[in-house]
């Protein structure tokens, strides 16, 4: 009897001590690091992207990457029409551009989650959000604009574009030293798409009228 209830009582400790030695042997989940601050002092790092961008990459139907150096920024900057010239030099501000374009079937974007994870990544950085444009009738169509910006004083030392339609991701950083304005009229050049820039636009300072003094009244 006594042998019996050993063997009862050994056989739970022996399933308990086997469990925890298979979970032992297995290799722990993957850790991902959070997103690197953004320098402020460094320059903007073009080819960084969230991880998000990747998985989604990775389920787009069509997906294409490209980066324009300032010599190729130059270069379109030169070609521009003389009529253009805030342009002109709003591009000769630019240090570099990096465009990822993904599109998706007709399921559309496959991850709202992973959307908001690229958006809660910049937060992390620290850049600052600027810019929503939501719904119809805006500049995209049934789709989410969101634009981040790095201050450097009073200018952009960096600024990032997520344009999301129902099926596709657009995600453009735009790296060099621009004012406000200058970023507004990069509007629908190089990938970047249009975008509402109230928040952007320099808010004008009317000065207050001079009070109108009005004579006495004599007794």
């Amino acid at each position: 009897m006594e042998m019996k209830r050993i063997f009862r009582l050994g056989i739970p400790v022996l399933l308990v001590v086997t469990a925890s030695a298979i979970a032992a042997a297995q290799p722990p989940a993957p850790y991902e690091p959070p997103p690197p601050a953004v320098d402020a002092r460094g320059p903007v790092v073009l080819d960084w992207t969230p991880p998000a961008l990747g998985q989604l990459s990775a389920l787009a139907a069509v997906k294409n990457s490209f980066t324009l150096d300032r010599t190729m920024l130059n270069a379109a900057a030169s070609i521009m029409p003389d009529t253009d010239e805030p342009t002109r030099q709003a591009i000769n501000r630019v240090d570099g551009v990096s465009v990822h374009l993904l599109r998706f079937g007709q399921s559309g974007v496959p991850d709202e989650g992973a959307v908001n994870s690229i958006r809660n990544a910049y937060h992390l950085r620290g850049w600052k959000h600027v810019v929503t444009t939501t719904g119809n009738g805006g500049p995209v169509h049934d789709g989410t604009t969101d634009v981040w910006v790095v201050m450097d004083g009073i200018n952009v030392r960096g600024a990032v574009v997520l344009a999301e339609t129902p099926k596709s991701l657009t995600l453009v950083t735009v790296a060099g030293n621009l004012s406000p304005v200058d970023l507004l009229h990069l509007r629908g050049h190089f990938g970047i798409p249009r975008f509402e820039g109230d928040e952007l636009q320099p808010q004008s300072r009317r000065e207050p009228p001079e009070p109108t003094l009005k004579p006495r009244p004599t007794d």
